[in-house]
């Protein structure tokens, strides 16, 4: 489920995409909340580049492959990527349009890959995944309000196995300053505001800002940063 999602510069999970072209800056933010907006946006042309997340491939790429679940999956290049490495993945939306197009590209990224990928409509708003079910929770670039987003940074959380990993990756609200958002500032954290809803001794927590070049809606190359949440749960 992509609750405003836009992917991070050259290489993003779910696609390539221009800063703040996700929706006009009037735009009710709670329509973005919706399957309605999702299945819209995913409705006519290819939305973001099909390259997964650079995050996720820094963090994950040493990673011995596992049971993982990508939450806002979209097109489901996060998730193709993460079978091609011989994970087994369930990538989650919101968007039923969205499911069609990414189990359309799981089939033509070949047999072995499709075998290891599941697609679940959900909507975060109010899914709990099964508990202590994955080695690996994604959840890159999916904005909701802060009590909303901690509600389900707390059931994703949940969701970890012993010894697994938490992944959240999201717009900096510095960058609100930088290019616009048709979003308000309450649906944007650090990750040092993500990591509060965990526990620091069931946890080894990482939070960080870590930059990249991406252009913005006029075509100027910017300087943007990434909310960094990343969480190992003691096993």
């Amino acid at each position: 489920m992509d609750h405003i999602k836009a992917a991070p510069a050259d290489g993003p999970g779910h696609g390539t995409h221009q800063p703040g072209r996700h929706g006009a800056p009037d735009m009710d933010p709670a329509r973005l909340l919706s399957q309605e907006y999702w299945d819209e946006r995913y409705g006519g042309d290819r939305v973001w580049s099909g390259n997964p997340n650079p995050l996720l491939v820094r963090y994950a790429a040493d990673l011995p492959p596992g049971t993982a679940l990508d939450v806002g999956s979209g097109e489901g290049a996060d998730v193709l990527w993460l079978a091609s490495r011989g994970w087994t993945v369930t990538g989650a939306d919101i968007s039923p349009v969205a499911l069609r197009r990414s189990a359309e590209l799981a089939g033509r990224a070949g047999a072995a890959v499709a075998a290891r990928v599941r697609w679940r409509q959900a909507d975060v708003l109010t899914w709990a995944p099964p508990e202590q079910r994955f080695d690996l929770v994604s959840a890159q670039f999916v904005h909701l309000p802060t009590a909303t987003r901690e509600s389900l940074h707390r059931r994703l959380a949940a969701a970890v196995r012993p010894g697994g990993t938490l992944l959240v990756v999201s717009h900096h609200p510095a960058d609100l300053d930088t290019v616009p958002h048709p979003c308000p500032r309450d649906m944007f954290a650090t990750g040092e505001e993500m990591a509060t809803v965990l526990d620091p001794a069931e946890w080894a927590i990482e939070t960080g800002a870590p930059q990249r070049r991406a252009a913005g809606p006029d075509g100027t190359i910017v300087t943007l940063r990434d909310a960094l949440l990343r969480a190992v749960r003691a096993g």
